[in-house]
């Protein structure tokens, strides 16, 4: 595990928590993801990674799949057991970059799907991290499970240095997103800085963001090969000239 820049693994977690529902509720096709993961694990258990509130989660339970979530953040995990349905699912507090340490995960795999939605794999702030992630993966998941990771694809121009935006403006609140790209490690540091009459908050995020190359492979390394890559959880063809998300299904091949 490596803490960077004093952003430790529940730094994220700790800072969304109380507004994480209300901000990303609609962040991506959960409909969609639910019915594939489904599908892929055929009644087998899953392993979500950064399993937060439980966004997916939850109607992933609900169809009956046995759902096992890791989180590094207890705000996070406390905000998941309040609600209906948190009952059906095992969360645990852990390191996605350390899943061996975390307690109990093991003896619930192994697991025919684990995965990470929407940006989560590229919260591991750094090559380190990401690639013990994936070899904890490998030693968790089923000889013929399937390991998927979804994220955005960097554009080919390149990011831009970062700056400064509007994120959300009320009668009450102001909320600005300052962020910083290092292009050399394409690590983007930020903060939403929330804005009010009582006082401001601060909430810091790190994205260590992979080319689908570069994911391939850190997947090889640790022993899976690429098995398919779509543009969405519905299956669609992807297309790096024109998708700028890609959900990618790898398969456990050999050991790392």
């Amino acid at each position: 595990m490596n803490v960077q820049d004093g952003y430790p693994p529940s730094s994220y977690g700790e800072s969304f928590a109380d507004v994480y529902d209300d901000w990303y509720a609609d962040v991506s096709d959960i409909g969609a993801t639910v019915a594939t993961l489904g599908t892929l694990a055929g009644g087998r258990p899953v392993l979500e990674l950064g399993i937060g509130t439980g966004r997916i989660a939850l109607p992933l339970a609900a169809t009956g799949t046995p759902v096992v979530g890791v989180d590094a953040s207890p705000a996070m995990l406390d905000v998941l057991q309040t609600k209906p349905g948190a009952a059906a699912i095992v969360a645990v507090e852990g390191d996605m970059a350390a899943l061996g340490d975390a307690p109990g995960l093991t003896d619930r795999g192994p697991f025919g799907v684990v995965f990470a939605a929407f940006n989560t794999f590229f919260n591991l702030p750094s090559d380190q991290d990401q690639a013990d992630c994936l070899e904890g993966c490998h030693s968790l998941i089923s000889d013929d499970g399937t390991l998927v990771i979804e994220g955005f694809v960097p554009p080919e121009g390149g990011l831009t240095d970062g700056g400064i935006s509007v994120r959300d403006v009320t009668t009450t609140t102001a909320v600005l997103t300052v962020s910083k790209h290092d292009a050399d490690n394409q690590l983007i540091h930020g903060h939403h800085i929330e804005m009010r009459s009582d006082g401001n908050t601060m909430r810091p995020w790190v994205i260590h963001y992979r080319t689908p190359e570069q994911l391939d492979a850190s997947a090889a390394a640790a022993g899976f090969v690429l098995d398919q890559r779509w543009a969405d959880w519905r299956g669609m063809p992807f297309d790096p000239a024109v998708h700028d998300v890609h959900v990618t299904l790898y398969r456990k091949v050999s050991s790392p």
